[in-house]
C-alpha cells in the first residue's frame, strides 16, 4: 500500500493536494502526518519537505511528480480527452509554479476567517488569472469541473484555493466562488477541513503570516493543547 506523508492539515496546501485527489478517487493509502516545526520530515524526505508518497522501495516528493507518479497507475487521474488532459497539466503545472501573490499573502489556514487588510496589486493580478483560468476550463469542458464532469488532478491542485477562499473571503466572480464551493462540498474536501479544526496544534510562524495581513474574524480550531 502507499504511504504519503503529508502535514498539519489546518496548514499544508501542499499535502492537501494528492491526499484529497488520491481519497476522492479511492486510491488506498496509509497516511502519515508530521507537525510543522519537528523536523520530521526530514530523515525521510529526500526533499526534507512533504509531501512524500512512498510506494515500496520507491519515493516520489512534490506534488506534480506525485500526481504523475499515480498516473502511470491509476485511471482517472487527468482526463481521458486529450486536449482537456494538456490542458489540466498546463493549468496544475501553472498552480504549482506560480499564484505567489496569492500563495504568500493568502497563506492557508482552514480555521480562521480573516478580512484583509488592503489587496495589493500583485494579489490582484494573481485573482484576475485565477478567474480567468477557471472560466475558460468551465467553459471550455463543461463543467462541473475545471477539465470536464469528473474531478481530477487539476482539481486538487486548486482544493487549497478553495480553502483560501472561504478563510479571506477575496473579491471574486461569481463562477469562481461557485467552483470554489463545489470543492469545498466535496466529501474528501470535508474530511480533510473537519480533520484540520480538530487539530489542536499551532503553527506560531504560519499564525503570524496570517496574523500580518489582516484581521482574525472568527477561528473554528480546537482549542490549543496546553
Amino acid at each position: 500500500m502507499y504511504v504519503l506523508h503529508i502535514a498539519n492539515k489546518n496548514y499544508s496546501s501542499w499535502s492537501l493536494r494528492p491526499w484529497v485527489l488520491m481519497q476522492h478517487l479511492g486510491i488506498p493509502f496509509e497516511e502519515i502526518n508530521h507537525r510543522f516545526g519537528t523536523g520530521s520530515i526530514k530523515p525521510v524526505s529526500p526533499s526534507g519537505q512533504v509531501p512524500l508518497l512512498i510506494d515500496g522501495d520507491t519515493k516520489i516528493w512534490e506534488s506534480i511528480a506525485i500526481v504523475e507518479y499515480l498516473a502511470e497507475r491509476h485511471p482517472g487521474i487527468w482526463p481521458e480527452d486529450p486536449a482537456a488532459r494538456a490542458w489540466a497539466r498546463s493549468a496544475a503545472a501553472e498552480m504549482h509554479g506560480g499564484f505567489s501573490h496569492l500563495r504568500n499573502i493568502c497563506g492557508m489556514n482552514i480555521g480562521l476567517r480573516i478580512k484583509l487588510n488592503t489587496v495589493p496589486d500583485g494579489l490582484r493580478q494573481n485573482l484576475n488569472r485565477l478567474e480567468d483560468l477557471w472560466k475558460d476550463g468551465l467553459l471550455r469542458f463543461g463543467g462541473p469541473f475545471l477539465a470536464g464532469e469528473k474531478f481530477t488532478a487539476v482539481d486538487a491542485f486548486f482544493a487549497p484555493v478553495a480553502f483560501r477562499i472561504q478563510t479571506y473571503n477575496p473579491s471574486v466572480e461569481e463562477r469562481a466562488r461557485a467552483y470554489a464551493a463545489r470543492l469545498l462540498g466535496l466529501p474528501a474536501m470535508q474530511a480533510w477541513s473537519a480533520a484540520a479544526l480538530a487539530e489542536d496544534y499551532r503553527d506560531p510562524p504560519h499564525d503570524a503570516e496570517n496574523q500580518a495581513v489582516g484581521t482574525i474574524t472568527a477561528d473554528f480550531r480546537a482549542p490549543e493543547k496546553s
